[in-house]
């Protein structure tokens, strides 16, 4: 059988292990099985990422370039993008974007992309495995369609399964080697192959009875996230309204041991997943009629909160009897999330949009983030790059508002609530201490 064929391979390290796309879930991922003793090629459109990879070196925050260098040494490890050796592969593993079109349906082109270059190079005995977020039923409607085009067939000649990326960059307590991975067969040999393979380098493997429940698993995650996110926005928008402190409220709720789970307000959703997964879900939602009413609540929710920012901004500004129109506003922060430096779907992008519309000078401060440059889908105000600013006492003392927009854990806060003169906290970043020691005047989400 060849599903045995395979397991063998994999459990005698014999298996050459191919990764499609070498980002945030790919490296990593790469990184693991060479470090359990597989030989792993990383494939990539990007010459220049597969040349820092040959190199020695990483691109990713959450793997050193030290053990790229050793697995690279050591030959266990190369880049490419030379699809062909595609060929040499065992396993192959798609890591992908899978990000949305204008109009917010899935757009699945990467995932196509990939598949149609293995379909070119698809031979007897290789197990397949897509990790890329998606609807339910892409990888058995399409890519298993794709594969049987070449008259090879599934568990007598190939394998099939998916197995949801669970990556959390800049998390150093759950990476990929201890993040428990849910598998999912398009067969019941493909379910077991694939979790054997995984079994190697991760502590926890949970299979399920189809490569649908997988796919369902991953967006059910995010989209539980994206609606406790959305509610406790719009808590935060509530208490504003009734001035009540929202991150006290917050804390109280959490001392309940049941019933409760602490999620936080924010400026916005960020990343890769949060903002467009729940979409994917929603979008097969409508294929069967179903209206999938939360989910587009929260985002409504979730989107508005750049929105609010602002407003808070202003509501300061007008306080200090100064207009937007002219202030000179400082970001600190543009990353999605605190110490990495991924802007993807940022609330900083939103922010500074609407701002700039209003006719503010906006500036930023991003240890992680040295340009930021805007696109058609961020910005309507004009797409100017910014460059991140050094944090001096000058800078900061020059600012009319500084928003905190991502908590990076290097900024002195108590620094900036000693020489700023107005700050508005969207993360409360600044703690009792130092809001009682404070000589700024703080607004809090």
């Amino acid at each position: 059988m060849i599903k045995d064929e395979i397991i063998s391979r994999i459990t005698d390290r014999r298996a050459r292990i191919g990764v499609i796309g070498l980002g945030y879930v790919g490296l990593p991922l790469l990184a693991e099985f060479a470090r359990g003793g597989f030989t792993g090629i990383g494939f990539e459109v990007d010459a220049e990422k597969a040349a820092i990879i040959n190199a020695g070196k990483s691109y990713i925050g959450d793997v050193p370039s030290a053990a790229i260098a050793e697995f690279v040494a050591a030959k266990r490890l190369s880049a490419t993008t030379n699809f062909d050796q595609l060929e040499e592969c065992d396993a192959v593993i798609i890591c992908v974007p899978t990000p949305l079109r204008k109009t917010k349906e899935p757009d699945v082109s990467y995932i196509l992309a990939a598949a149609e270059q293995i379909t070119k190079r698809l031979h007897r005995g290789q197990l397949i495995i897509l990790e890329s977020t998606t609807y339910p039923g892409t990888t058995d409607e399409v890519l298993f369609p794709m594969f049987a085009e070449t008259g090879l067939k599934l568990d007598e000649d190939f394998l099939l399964a998916f197995s949801p990326e669970r990556v959390d960059p800049g998390n150093p307590q759950f990476q990929t080697h201890n993040i428990p991975k849910v598998v999912g067969g398009v067969t019941d040999d493909s379910t077991e192959a694939a979790a054997h393979l995984y079994a190697q380098i991760v502590a926890n493997v949970h299979a399920v009875t189809s490569a649908r429940v997988a796919e369902a698993t991953k967006l059910l995650e995010n989209t539980f996230r994206a609606v406790n996110i959305g509610m406790a926005n719009e808590m935060a928008r509530l208490c504003y309204a009734l001035n009540i402190d929202t991150w006290e409220v917050i804390r109280a709720a959490a001392t309940k041991p049941f019933g409760f789970m602490p999620f936080y307000p924010g400026p916005g959703i960020g990343g890769h997943c949060i903002p467009l997964d729940p979409h994917y879900l929603s979008w097969k939602a409508r294929q069967h009629g179903f209206d999938s009413r939360f989910i587009g609540l929260a985002e409504e929710v979730n989107s508005r909160m750049p929105d609010h920012v602002v407003q808070l901004i202003s509501d300061g500004l007008n306080d200090e009897e100064k207009s937007m129109k002219g202030s000179r506003v400082l970001l600190l922060g543009v990353a999605y999330k605190r110490d990495i430096d991924d802007v993807r779907e940022s609330p900083a992008l939103s922010i500074i949009d609407r701002l700039r519309s209003k006719g503010a000078q906006v500036r930023y401060h991003d240890p992680y983030v040295a340009e930021l440059r805007f696109d058609d889908a961020h910005t309507e105000a004009g797409g100017a790059p910014l460059r991140s600013v050094e944090l001096s006492e000058e800078e900061i003392k020059a600012a009319d508002c500084i928003v905190i927009v991502t908590n990076h854990s290097q900024i002195d806060y108590q620094r900036i609530t000693d020489l700023a003169p107005l700050v508005v906290d969207t993360r409360n970043a600044l703690n009792g201490d130092l809001r009682r020691s404070s000589r700024a005047r703080i607004i809090r989400l």
